[in-house]
């Protein structure tokens, strides 16, 4: 992991900091930027989401699909629990929380947002950290790389209609065109772009896309923090309101995390799997595509809402929670390929 990735939860924190301070300072400045915007889309973090995602999807190669018959196994835990196991806890957490434990404690007109911040969250299986994660583990790279091409082709077709299906259940309100634009610009297109451009490095040999990508890759995380600088600049007031917020939305994040990773590794020793397939298996069933669901928030609904707060707490958990399930999976290496009978 280079130092963004390792210190990606400091350099959030201090984001945070950084971003409620300039909303005070300079709050004409952080309006102006929030009334750029065309179709409810905002120009301003259109652009950094695309510098965000785009360089993630380079590294996505798509003729890898043809790799997921040789672990059929782990590739079907792998998307059972990402489209069928994890959206679904994660809509009973937010309304189990959100809208009882916790709803004494949450403004009361922000609930429905936090609950779709968490759906946004889970329903986008993840794109980029995963391949960290399954190197940190021993996983199969191959085994990485076909789930991941695979997760985003069904992404491309599957997050709209699921999204919508989950936020009708939970009696929110589905903007159907800002829903459907959100998915071409934040999946449909940067997957166009980052394929071309892909192919067009990979025209110049593999040394020249292996050092375009170490020339690109601290492009997203530069992004991601730029993004959340200008999202707490907008939220500040609230949070410095009720600080407590951050911590009760985290609670429903951590306890999927954890419940997915252990379901989808013990569901792979259950069927046989190799250790070094479990690992990367059950590592995308736990974290997200953030950035899509940061993006997708913001776009549904806008800067300041408890949406784009309940995402960005998913990015500020990510990476030391994850460091702690690789932890995991690593020590107890030798309890999964002890024979479960």
């Amino acid at each position: 992991m280079n130092i963004f990735e390792r210190y990606l939860s400091v350099w959030v924190f201090l984001c945070i900091v950084a971003g409620i301070a300039l909303g005070q300072f300079l709050p004409d400045v952080f309006q102006a930027v929030g009334r750029m915007e065309v179709a409810r889309v905002n120009l301003p973090v259109g652009l950094l989401i695309w510098v965000m995602i785009v360089p993630m999807l380079v590294k996505v190669d798509f003729g890898a699909l043809h790799e997921v018959r040789r672990h059929v196994r782990g590739i079907g835990v792998t998307l059972f629990v990402n489209w069928l196991v994890k959206p679904f806890t994660m809509a009973f957490l937010g309304w189990l929380f959100i809208r009882h434990l916790f709803a004494p404690l949450l403004p009361a007109d922000q609930l429905d947002s936090y609950i779709a911040g968490l759906i946004l969250l889970a329903a986008a299986p993840c794109t980029a950290m995963v391949f960290v994660w399954s190197r940190l583990s021993n996983g199969d790279p191959l085994f990485t790389l076909s789930q991941v091409a695979l997760n985003d082709s069904i992404m491309v077709v599957a997050f709209a209609p699921l999204v919508a299906f989950l936020l009708g259940i939970s009696s929110i309100t589905v903007p159907w065109a800002t829903l459907i634009i959100s998915v071409v610009l934040y999946i449909v297109i940067p997957v166009i772009l980052a394929q071309l451009w892909r192919k067009a490095l990979l025209g110049k040999g593999q040394a020249a896309f292996d050092a375009a990508m170490v020339k690109i890759g601290p492009w997203s995380t530069t992004a991601l923090l730029a993004t959340l600088v200008l999202l707490f600049a907008f939220q500040g007031e609230a949070i410095l309101k009720q600080p407590l917020v951050i911590a009760l939305l985290a609670v429903p994040i951590l306890i999927q995390v954890f419940f997915n990773s252990a379901l989808a590794y013990w569901l792979n020793r259950i069927v046989g799997e190799k250790h070094n397939i479990a690992c990367p298996s059950a590592l995308i069933g736990a974290s997200n595509f953030f950035e899509l669901a940061v993006a997708a928030a913001i776009s549904l609904f806008g800067f300041n809402s408890g949406a784009a707060l309940a995402t960005v707490v998913g990015v500020l958990i990510e990476v030391p929670v994850m460091l702690l399930v690789v932890r995991v999976v690593n020590a107890s290496k030798g309890w999964y390929e002890r024979s479960p009978a």
